[in-house]
């Protein structure tokens, strides 16, 4: 199950190092993937649907703080292009 909360305090953001994790960009596509492992990922810039396999989209996007679970596979429509700091594990 996809965990978004909106818009979190940014002194949450902080103690979590949300600035100090990778940054990953991708323009307006379409396309499936699967989570090997569990990833916490901020949005800076974008907007998002998430279809988990055999669950309902998910909408997400700039300012949302994102938990995907390990062995989700999904589809990821890429409605805005996208900016994420992200933590895997």
């Amino acid at each position: 199950m996809i965990t978004i909360e909106h818009n979190p305090a940014p002194a949450k953001l902080e103690v979590m190092g949300v600035f100090d994790w990778p940054v990953w960009s991708k323009e307006e596509s379409t396309f499936p993937w699967t989570y090997d492992q569990k990833e916490t990922c901020y949005f800076l810039e974008g907007e998002v649907v998430v279809t988990p396999d055999g669950g309902e989209p998910v909408e997400m996007g700039q300012g949302d703080l994102v938990i995907f679970p390990a062995g989700m596979s999904c589809k990821w429509e890429i409605r805005l292009p996208v900016t994420k700091h992200y933590d895997i594990g």
